[in-house]
């Protein structure tokens, strides 16, 4: 297995768990290059036994042991940034202020990988530094020295992440179920209450064993804590990064811009604590006592075994 030196940085999390939120926050970090949309690095070739569970743009790529660079660039699922350049008008980005063509940055992408060996960690490493080479009007520091990606549930892969990138971390984001389902059901076409409990502690049960086998460079952040507590959350997460302070950490923003809302780059709209509660207390006693029910194990070691029985739940 050939590693690359390359720090990157991999935001995960459950679907609306705010992950899409937290990569917002990093977003003006003079020190990173973080990925303008969701960085879905999935293909066709990943199949294995979760390969029914969760969607394949989510999942870290493989690659067929023969092909060409330009080959490889197809195979990267990322459809945002895809749908934002080659059809605009159809794109949820369509008005944000973005310049780039990706047919220069699969040209840039190909000369990358011309003169080094074909792994995935350096495929991987090509796709993102090709990124922000074809970023025409990217906001720079100059100070620049690790890549943020976010991709939902890709903290199952955390290991094969972790060991194409020693220099690397996964940082896994958890929100509440309650709020995370009642945010879910809110679009067109949502997982069932069984579906997505399920596959929230699944994924929790992961990320706790991870953060034991990766100690240091698989880090958990719970979304209470970063809404209640920019500063502290974040302050605490930069050192566990090795960046520096910023106050760009304190907001979310697109590139170096803060954001009054986090939407259409999640569905999270607003990240305040009043808020979240108020999502949770959207549902129905009965909803919320069956997610209790599936998830009961994964809640007390998260810290939420608790909030039903809160001042705050309706």
């Amino acid at each position: 297995m050939t590693t690359n030196p390359m720090k990157l940085i991999m935001v995960s999390a459950m679907y609306e768990n705010g992950g899409n939120t937290t990569h917002r926050f990093l977003d003006g970090h003079p020190e990173l290059y973080v990925y303008p949309f969701e960085s879905q690095l999935g293909n066709s070739r990943v199949q294995d036994y979760m390969s029914s569970l969760y969607p394949l743009k989510y999942r870290y790529p493989e690659f067929p042991l023969t092909g060409s660079p330009a080959e490889d660039f197809e195979l990267f699922f990322d459809e945002e940034w895809k749908t934002c350049t080659r059809s605009r008008h159809v794109s949820k980005f369509r008005d944000a202020d973005f310049v780039a063509d990706d047919k220069e940055r699969k040209a840039i992408f190909c000369d990358i990988m011309k003169n080094k060996p074909r792994t995935r960690a350096n495929i991987v490493a090509a796709f993102f530094e090709s990124t922000f080479k074809a970023w025409k009007n990217v906001n720079r520091s100059g100070k620049e020295n690790a890549y943020v990606g976010y991709s939902p549930v890709i903290g199952f892969d955390a290991e094969m992440i972790l060991n194409d990138f020693p220099n690397g971390h996964v940082l896994h984001v958890v929100r509440n179920p309650w709020s995370g389902y009642a945010d879910t059901i809110k679009r067109p076409y949502p997982l069932s209450l069984q579906r997505y409990t399920w596959t929230w502690a699944m994924l929790q049960h992961h990320s706790l064993v991870f953060a034991k086998r990766f100690p240091g460079r698989y880090h958990i952040l719970r979304f209470e804590d970063l809404v209640a507590d920019p500063k502290k959350t974040m302050g605490e997460l930069a050192k566990k990064l090795g960046i520096g302070t910023s106050d760009a950490l304190l907001y979310p923003s697109w590139n170096g811009k803060k954001m009054e809302q986090v939407y259409p780059w999640g569905t999270v709209r607003i990240p305040t604590s009043e808020v979240n509660i108020a999502t949770m207390n959207e549902l129905s006693p009965e909803q919320k006592k069956e997610i209790a029910s599936i998830s009961g194990v994964i809640l007390p070691l998260l810290g939420y075994d608790g909030m039903l029985n809160s001042k705050q739940a309706a």
